[in-house]
C-alpha cells in the first residue's frame, strides 16, 4: 500500500505553544490520516520534549520524502534553525526571520508536490512586524508568496459548521463601511469552488447572512442588506451557485438551520467566529481558500501564558492536520 504524502507543519511563534502542539500531535500520530514533517529547529523541539518529560525522538531529515519512512518511530524535522534560544512566553523579534522562512519552505514544499498540504502553527504578528513582516497576517502573506494577492478567502470549519467572513480583521465600523457586493460575490465563488473541489460536495449550498439585525427588516434597520447583500446573492444564483439570503444572523446557526447549508457567508469577523467557537472551541480549523495549495491552521493563537507548561490542548491542530489530509485527498480526485 502506498503511503500518503506527508503534510508540512510550520514552526509558528517559537515562544508560543506551537512546539508543544507539534510534539503532542506526533504522540497521537495513530489518530492522524497522514504523516507530517515539522519545518522547525530540531534542538528547540528536543529541548521542549526533554523539559516536559515527553518521549519524542527527533529525526532530522534532508528531504520531505524521508518523513513517510521515519514518522512511525520519530518526529521528522526539516531543520530551520533559530537565531536565538527561546524562553517560553517571551517572543524575540530576532527569531522572526526563522518563523517566516519556515512558512516559505512549507509553501515551496507543497507547491512542488513534495507535501500534500501545509499546516501552520500560530504566529505572533506584533513580533513579526518588528522583524519586517509587512502583512496583516498569515492569510495575506501566503497569498503573496503564491502570487494570488487578493484572491484569498478565510474559512473556519468544524464538523458541524463552516463559516466564511467576508470582511476580516478590521473594526466593525470599517467592516460596515467597506462591505461591497463584489466582495461577497468573490467570497461566494471561492467558497463554492472549494466545497466542490476540497470537500467533495457536488452541489454546495451557501447561506448568506445579513449585515444588520433581522437582515435590515425591509430597510427599517439599515439599507445595506437590500443595497449590497441581496444583489450579491442574486449574482451568485445567476452563476448557478445555490445561495440563499440575506438571512437574519441570529437564527442562522442553530442546529436545524445549519442542516440547510454547507457554509455560511458572514459579513464581519465576529458574526462568523462567535458561532463556530461556541459550537466547537477546541476543534475549529482555519482554512485559507483561494490558494493553489491547501493550507489549514488551528483556530487559536500563541497562548504565551501556557507556553512551557505542557497544558496546551492539541485538538485544533489535530483537526487541522486531518482536515488538510482530507482536503488533499478530495482535491486529487477527478471532479466532473
Amino acid at each position: 500500500m502506498t503511503k500518503p504524502l506527508p503534510l508540512a507543519l510550520t514552526m509558528g511563534e517559537p515562544a508560543g505553544i506551537g512546539g508543544e502542539l507539534t510534539l503532542k500531535a506526533w504522540l497521537r500520530r495513530h489518530d492522524l490520516t497522514n504523516p507530517f514533517l515539522a519545518v522547525d529547529d530540531p534542538d528547540r523541539l528536543r529541548s521542549i520534549a526533554q523539559s516536559l518529560g515527553w518521549d519524542v525522538p527527533i529525526a532530522v531529515i534532508a528531504a520531505a520524502e524521508q518523513a513517510k519512512d521515519v514518522f512511525a518511530d520519530a518526529l521528522p524535522v526539516l531543520p530551520q534553525p533559530l537565531v536565538r534560544a527561546v524562553k517560553p512566553g517571551s517572543p524575540d523579534p530576532a527569531n522572526g526571520s526563522a518563523v517566516m522562512a519556515s512558512i516559505q519552505r512549507a509553501v515551496l514544499l507543497t507547491q512542488a508536490g513534495d507535501t500534500a498540504a501545509m499546516v501552520t502553527n500560530p504566529i505572533h504578528k506584533a513580533v513579526l512586524y518588528q522583524a519586517g513582516f509587512a502583512f496583516p497576517g498569515h492569510t495575506e502573506y501566503l497569498a503573496h508568496l503564491l502570487g494570488v494577492d487578493g484572491a484569498e478567502v478565510m474559512m473556519l470549519a468544524c464538523p458541524h459548521l463552516r463559516v466564511v467572513p467576508v470582511t476580516i480583521h478590521v473594526s466593525l465600523a470599517q467592516a460596515a463601511a467597506g462591505l461591497t457586493t463584489q466582495a461577497i460575490i468573490h467570497a461566494g465563488q471561492v467558497t463554492a469552488q472549494a466545497l466542490r473541489r476540497d470537500f467533495g460536495i457536488a452541489a454546495p449550498r451557501l447561506a448568506v447572512a445579513g449585515l444588520n439585525p433581522h437582515a435590515g427588516e425591509n430597510g427599517a434597520m439599515g439599507n445595506e442588506d437590500a443595497a449590497i447583500v441581496a444583489p450579491a446573492v442574486a449574482a451568485l444564483r445567476a452563476q448557478g451557485i445555490d445561495a440563499n439570503g440575506p438571512l437574519p444572523a441570529d437564527t442562522l446557526f442553530h442546529a436545524r438551520a445549519r442542516a440547510g447549508y454547507d457554509a455560511a457567508l458572514c459579513m464581519y469577523h465576529d458574526q462568523a467566529l462567535i458561532p463556530i467557537k461556541t459550537i466547537d472551541f477546541d476543534g475549529g480549523v482555519n482554512i485559507t481558500l483561494g490558494l493553489p495549495i491547501i493550507r489549514t491552521s488551528p483556530d487559536h493563537g500563541t497562548a504565551f501564558a501556557l507556553a512551557g507548561t505542557g497544558l496546551a490542548v492539541e485538538t485544533s491542530l489535530m483537526a487541522a492536520l486531518n482536515m488538510a489530509a482530507a482536503m488533499a485527498a478530495n482535491r486529487s480526485r477527478p471532479h466532473g
